[in-house]
């Protein structure tokens, strides 16, 4: 999904974005100072940063690897020793980043790779074996008497390398055959490791679950409501959803955590926790709320109330 939403600000043809500036950072299990770590540019996670106004338009090779550049200079500066993996989609598989991640010290990238004539070509006998495969497959489920399978997948590394690349990549190509034909798609890395199933199915395509928190942030928070004609409204709009999004992140991990809805996205928390028909009866020392007696998620909510009753605030000067 796209990562601009449209302004009035300074004229038509305008867009706060904020898709290149948010990312996910995640720790492959380890101490963090000499972990590896996942960022998915393009993507938002638990602590978006968005501040950027900018044409609505795609970002060139050398505007994404100016942004990637001074937040790996940020992160550095916590973390020298961490190795960072850059993820994200075709749109990012430019020479500038790609040679920024080679520079970088502890910097690897994997990226989706838009296809060419070229590598269609290299495709071919893959997808040939691949189709071949998976008609075998469906015969051998009609002899059985089984569903044939919906597709099939195979994974081959391919010799591919283009002429603006300034160092040479790995390229990995995802042959898969269906009922409606074939669906090639590939990825190209600096990675070594692991080998090229691996590396596509559950590396690169874990970046899927990223833009499930984009789709959080426009969708149930709102954040994409950016038509103010002054940047900082906007960008005050931007951080409301932002600052929603990190309260709902530490609800679910910190509160709702082992519940049904511990994985919930927000609009469900919304509409299950908050928006609930109540009877507000008013005492002299407190405010009584009357829930109904079907109330579905009354356990829930007293296991929160109460949660939320015993937690202790942080002590003053510090943050919450």
């Amino acid at each position: 999904m796209g990562g601009s939403s449209p302004t009035l600000a300074e004229g038509y043809a305008q867009s706060f974005n904020f898709g290149v500036k948010i990312a996910s950072l995640r720790p492959i299990p380890g101490a963090l100072e000499h972990a590896i770590c996942v960022l998915s540019i393009g993507c938002a996670g638990p602590t978006p940063d968005p501040d950027a106004l900018r044409p609505g338009k795609r970002p060139t090779g050398a505007e994404n690897a100016a942004i990637i550049a001074r937040l790996l200079r940020r992160l550095r500066a916590a973390w020298p020793s961490t190795h960072i993996v850059l993820r994200g989609d075709g749109h990012f598989a430019n020479p500038e980043l790609m040679a920024l991640a080679f520079e970088e010290t502890h910097t690897d990238f994997l990226f989706g790779l838009p296809g060419n004539a070229v590598l269609t070509r290299l495709a071919v006998p893959h997808l040939a074996a691949t189709g071949a495969l998976h008609a075998r497959r469906c015969a051998n489920a009609k002899r059985a008497g089984d569903s044939p399978p919906p597709r099939t997948r195979t994974y081959h590394e391919v010799d591919y390398a283009a002429r603006s690349w300034v160092h040479p990549a790995r390229v990995v190509l995802k042959a898969e055959v269906m009922a409606l034909g074939e669906n090639p798609r590939y990825v190209v890395t600096s990675l070594d490791l692991p080998n090229p199933e691996a590396l596509y199915r559950d590396l690169y395509c874990a970046r899927g679950q990223d833009e499930n928190f984009i789709k959080m942030m426009k969708n149930d928070l709102a954040c994409d409501r950016t038509s103010s004609p002054r940047f900082l409204a906007n960008q005050m709009r931007l951080f409301f959803a932002a600052a929603a999004y990190v309260l709902h992140h530490s609800l679910c991990h910190e509160v709702l955590v082992h519940t049904e809805l511990a994985r919930a996205q927000p609009a469900t928390v919304i509409t299950k926790l908050f928006k609930i028909a109540v009877r507000v009866v008013a005492y002299k020392d407190r405010v009584k709320l009357h829930l109904p007696s079907s109330c579905p998620v009354k356990a829930l909510l007293h296991r929160v109330t109460e949660i939320l009753y015993h937690s202790r605030p942080p002590p003053r000067g510090q943050p919450a």
